[in-house]
């Protein structure tokens, strides 16, 4: 069952220990906005899934992130979301990956769930053997020499 949450207030998502980022809601509007974002048009046809992962998370993440705790510069000194401090924070692998899963995948999940099989039928039919039987082969005949 597909469950709405009509409230779309913005969450928090913990991403590593320590660090946690608040999220605007993974909706139509966000990813339409992101796919047509400059830097994500701007991919080389040519680029890897990966390369268009990286730009495409990195967008999104520009457009999502609201506020933030346990990021600071490099003198530990906390600093506040910008778009150049959101791409070197996806810079870092796990933190790459933890977006990922905690908030793109879940939005994804659904477009994966349209192209799923349908389920098995559960009437009369269910569980139904294949009753066609394979052509024969056509005899062989002899060669005349």
């Amino acid at each position: 069952m597909l469950t709405l949450d009509l409230t779309n207030a913005p969450r928090w998502h913990d991403l590593a220990p320590g660090v946690r980022v608040q999220l605007r809601p993974l909706t139509t509007a966000l990813m339409v906005a992101t796919r047509s974002d400059p830097v994500v048009e701007a991919v080389p046809e040519d680029a890897s899934d990966e390369e268009r992962a990286v730009a495409f998370a990195k967008a999104l993440a520009r457009r999502a992130v609201l506020a933030w705790d346990g990021i600071g510069d490099a003198a530990g000194n906390p600093i506040d979301p910008s778009p150049e401090a959101i791409d070197a924070l996806l810079d870092v692998w796990p933190i790459f990956e933890a977006f990922q899963l905690t908030y793109v995948s879940k939005g994804l999940l659904l477009e994966q769930e349209k192209n799923a099989s349908a389920p098995s039928p559960n009437g009369p039919s269910a569980g139904a053997t294949d009753t066609a039987k394979p052509a024969r082969k056509p005899a062989r005949t002899a060669r005349r020499g």
